[in-house]
C-alpha cells in the first residue's frame, strides 16, 4: 500500500496505458504532471485514495488481449513511432480543425462566443506545435539515436552542442506544459466538448475531433515524458 502511494502516476501509465483511463476519470493529469505521486496528488484533489488504488488494481488485473508495453521498446524506435504516429497525426488533423473551428466562430459565434476562445487557443496550439514537433525531429530524436548507435557500437556519441540531453528534454517538457494548460481551458470553455443543442453537424464534428485531438496529445506527451525522455537520461549516463 506505501509503495503504491507514493509511485508517480507516469510510472502506473508507462507500465499499462489502460491506467490512464482511471486517471482521466478523475481529472489527474497522467502526462505533463506524472511525476506526481498518488499521494500527492490525492491530498491535492481531494481524490479519495482508497477508491483511485482499487480502480487502478481492477485494471490492471484485468487480462488485456493486447496491452502495448512501450516501457520495452528501443529508444530510437519509440522516437520513429512518437513521430510516424503521433507527429503526423497533429499534421494532419491541424488544418482540418482550424478549418472547422474558422467557420463555427464566424457563423456561430454571436451566439456562442466561447467559440471565438477555442479557435484563439487552438491557433496557439497549432503554431506552438508545428515548431516543437520540428525541434524534436532536427535536434533532440537524431541525438537519441546517434546514442542508442554508439551504444550498439560500444562507442561514446559526439558531444551535441546543446550540452547535455537533458538541456533540449527540458524545454520540451515546459512545452507540453503550456500545451496541457492550453487544452484543459479548451475543454473547460467547451465543457469537455460537449456541443449545443442548436449545434450542426460541423459543429458536433469539430468538437468530437477537438476531443480525439486531446487523447492523442496525451498519448503523445505520455510517451515522451515518462518513458522516451527519461530512458535518454539514462542511456546518456550509461555512456558517460
Amino acid at each position: 500500500m506505501e509503495t503504491l502511494i507514493n509511485k508517480q502516476i507516469g510510472e502506473f501509465v508507462a507500465e499499462d496505458f489502460r491506467t490512464a483511463a482511471v486517471f482521466s476519470k478523475y481529472g489527474i493529469d497522467f502526462c505533463c504532471k506524472g511525476h506526481r505521486t498518488i499521494g500527492e496528488v490525492c491530498a491535492k484533489k481531494g481524490v479519495d485514495q482508497q477508491a483511485l488504488l482499487d480502480d487502478l488494481g481492477t485494471v490492471r488485473d484485468t487480462v488485456a488481449e493486447q496491452v502495448v508495453d512501450y516501457k520495452s521498446w528501443p529508444l530510437d524506435l519509440l522516437a520513429d513511432y512518437i513521430e510516424k504516429k503521433h507527429h503526423r497525426y497533429v499534421e494532419e488533423t491541424v488544418p482540418v480543425l482550424l478549418q472547422y473551428l474558422d467557420k463555427l466562430r464566424k457563423v456561430h459565434g454571436q451566439r456562442h462566443p466561447e467559440l471565438l476562445q477555442v479557435y484563439g487557443l487552438f491557433t496557439e496550439t497549432a503554431g506552438a506545435l508545428s515548431q516543437h514537433m520540428k525541434k524534436e525531429e532536427l535536434v533532440l530524436f537524431p541525438f537519441i539515436r546517434k546514442m542508442v548507435k554508439a551504444k550498439q557500437a560500444g562507442s561514446v556519441p559526439e558531444r551535441a552542442h546543446f550540452g547535455s540531453v537533458e538541456n533540449p528534454i527540458d524545454t520540451m517538457k515546459h512545452e507540453h506544459d503550456e500545451e496541457g494548460t492550453r487544452f484543459r481551458e479548451i475543454a473547460r470553455i467547451t465543457d469537455r466538448y460537449t456541443p449545443p443543442e442548436d449545434a450542426c453537424k460541423t459543429y458536433r464534428v469539430a468538437y468530437a475531433t477537438l476531443e480525439a485531438f486531446e487523447k492523442d496529445l496525451h498519448l503523445h506527451i505520455h510517451l515522451e515524458n515518462n518513458i522516451l525522455f527519461p530512458g535518454a537520461v539514462k542511456l546518456q549516463e550509461t555512456l558517460s
